[in-house]
């Protein structure tokens, strides 16, 4: 995969220096010492700590959470750019020479948050308030990864201490069942929901909040009810949980392609966002993938997109939208041009315009230097996750899903909503509806590949997988690494892989 480094800012450089790194094995003895009896002491020194928690959680954002969450949906097919490794998503033909990213970097990831929630209530805060609240957030992020690891992986190993020191039965553990890892993930989110002082969110929105955690927890129940059988009970929970996060302080911005703009970060349409900011992140984001190479566009290019791009193509140009994704967008829908690009030729003497390619453009990054770099953060959680869930959870328990459905419409279509009112029909065909509208709303998001497995239609709509029987449902998981068998040898296999 190519190299998109680029200088950390000092504050950041130390913090990340002082966290172990972590390579295909599942553990490591630390070696930092941040692990040691010298570091966990003030208030200060949690404050270090949580901050280099988010700084993991955001290596797995800058490509992990898209490919495990939508790449292997096939909403994006093979552009310009050459990538052999990326056809193994867009293609689904994963295997275990090629089961792409490994768990590796979340368990570190988990290993700090295992670290806070150890020592934090062994250091004094001049306000208890303000301890109880970094202990939530470290409650909170190890649910979202171990949510996260679980739809990816299913069984995993539990891992609930930090590996402070060497022994067999931490570094060579087996799998836990999905039932555990739930068990697990529920109880985080009500221990964080517990401890959060209040619904307030944090400047930014890019730490974890008691409205993102009624968030995580719904759709965590939302999963469970569908996928696990957890039904009508869990569905309940997971709409009492929307209706929590709903109290937050949040709206739905009039203009849609402002909500990932660089410069408006933290907007009131955020629950949850992974911060990225330009000479501060050390990559850029997955979305640099996308983008328009330099040496992609024709010289005959149209007005329209040289206009949009500002003179600064950027990216490389791995994937674009889908034709089947393409189709599905309406002109009149305003999320279509703040999505993707649809990029003409126009020949010089008729001015007939021919269609060249569909590119990636909810997340454009920015222009520094005549060069177009990709610092949007990534959202993990806005107020359209909580009312499209709502629509969801209210339909699966026979409820009437229109009102929150139309409250996206009406943003998305705006003068011409009346052209598109929701209308309340079967379950099937609001089930239908309401992923169609997930896949508008939330395209390049890192959930469509989630959304299509809660609602059981991978074998319906992922063009090559349609038609698979039910022996291939094992392809629903990923395929685990050989090196990590190798260096776990308790670990085995998914079967099917």
């Amino acid at each position: 995969m190519k190299n998109k480094s680029i200088v950390l800012s000092g504050l950041l450089f130390i913090i990340v220096g002082i966290i172990p790194s972590c390579s295909d094995e599942l553990y490591q003895t630390p070696v930092s010492s941040i692990t040691g009896s010298s570091f966990w002491k003030t208030e200060d020194d949690a404050n270090g700590a949580l901050y280099g928690m988010y700084s993991r959680l955001r290596s797995q954002a800058e490509d992990n959470f898209f490919y495990w969450g939508e790449a292997r949906s096939e909403d994006l097919a093979q552009s310009f750019g050459i990538a052999t490794w990326s056809e193994y998503y867009f293609k689904n033909t994963l295997n275990v020479n090629y089961p792409g990213p490994t768990w590796s970097g979340m368990y570190t990831a988990m290993h700090d948050a295992n670290l806070l929630l150890k020592n934090l209530p062994n250091i004094s805060f001049k306000q208890e308030s303000v301890k109880n609240n970094y202990l939530a957030q470290a409650y909170t992020t190890r649910a979202f990864l171990y949510f996260v690891m679980a739809r990816t992986w299913g069984d995993l190993p539990l891992v609930t201490e930090p590996t402070e020191g060497y022994s067999a039965d931490l570094f060579h553990r087996g799998r836990s069942s999905q039932e555990e890892i739930f068990k697990l993930i529920k109880s985080d989110l009500d221990n964080a929901i517990n401890l959060f002082p209040n619904n307030s969110f944090p400047t930014g929105r890019n730490t974890w909040s008691k409205i993102a955690a009624q968030t995580l927890k719904a759709d965590v129940y939302l999963w469970t009810a569908k996928r696990m059988g957890g039904g009508a009970a869990d569905l309940n929970t997971a709409l009492s949980a929307l209706n929590e996060a709903e109290k937050g302080d949040m709206t739905l911005l009039d203009d849609f392609s402002r909500i990932f703009d660089y410069d408006n970060k933290g907007n009131s349409e955020i629950v949850m966002a992974i911060r990225f900011f330009y000479l501060e992140s050390p990559n850029q984001t997955i979305y640099d993938e996308m983008g328009l190479g330099g040496g992609i566009l024709p010289s005959n290019t149209d007005a329209e997109t040289m206009a949009a791009i500002e003179g600064a193509p950027g990216g490389f140009a791995y994937w674009a939208i889908a034709p089947h994704i393409r189709s599905k967008f309406s002109d009149d829908d305003q999320r279509k041009k703040a999505s993707f690009l649809e990029v003409y030729t126009v020949d010089d003497a008729t001015g007939e315009k021919t269609f060249y390619t569909a590119c990636p453009w909810k997340y454009n990054g920015i222009v520094e230097s005549g060069v177009r770099r990709y610092f949007d953060d990534f959202v993990i959680y806005r107020l359209a996750d909580i009312i499209l869930m709502k629509a969801e959870v209210k339909n699966a328990l026979g409820q009437d899903p229109t009102e929150e459905m139309n409250k996206i419409r009406k943003r998305a279509y705006k003068t011409d909503f009346d052209s598109h009112l929701f209308v309340n029909g079967s379950k099937d065909e609001n089930d239908a509806a309401i992923l169609e509208e997930r896949l508008h709303e939330f395209l390049l998001e890192g959930k469509y590949w989630w959304d299509l497995i809660r609602f059981d239609k991978v074998f319906d709509l992922v063009p090559s997988l349609i038609g698979r029987g039910e022996t291939d449902r094992y392809m629903l998981l990923w395929p685990i690494s050989l090196p990590t068998l190798t260096s776990e040898p308790d670990v085995v296999q998914n079967p099917g892989w």
